[in-house]
């Protein structure tokens, strides 16, 4: 398990940080209260992989896609406004879990049932309007 601190300045940073501890693990669960910048975390994730689509929270069409240059794909869900898990099935979670392309998920725990085995937690707490800190860990559920 990693914690660090950081302005919001410094979120650049935070997101080298995420993407070394990630090692190989491709499903990212980005766990915070509403506001806490989750979705600005997955902005400044996207940059440092390249990715030159604009970024936004998909809170309307649950997924969206983005490519960066050298055309690797990332999938950025957002399960706020998902009222019965099992719609997660219905549009195929499974098969962008196990795609090998990385999965970034905001509101994960409204589709507790249906989560990877493993996966990479990302818990963000709000210290002030201008500083975050961050905990990762790994996660590893056997069935």
């Amino acid at each position: 398990m990693v914690t660090f601190s950081y302005e919001l300045q410094e979120i650049d940073k935070a997101a080298d940080v995420i993407i070394q501890s990630a090692e190989e693990e491709k499903v990212w669960v980005f766990q915070g209260d509403m506001g806490a910048g989750k979705t600005t975390l997955v902005k400044a994730i996207s940059r440092a992989f390249g990715v030159t689509d604009s970024v936004s929270s998909p809170t309307f069409g649950i997924v969206n896609q983005y490519e960066n240059q050298e055309k690797d794909v990332f999938y950025h869900f957002d399960f706020y406004r998902l009222e019965d898990p099992a719609e997660a099935l219905d549009i195929g979670i499974e098969e962008y879990f196990y795609s090998g392309n990385y999965c970034w998920l905001e509101w994960a725990e409204n589709i507790a049932p249906y989560l990877p085995e493993q996966f990479l937690l990302i818990r963000i707490a709000s210290d002030s309007e201008s500083k975050r800190t961050l905990t990762l860990q790994l996660i590893h559920h056997a069935n």
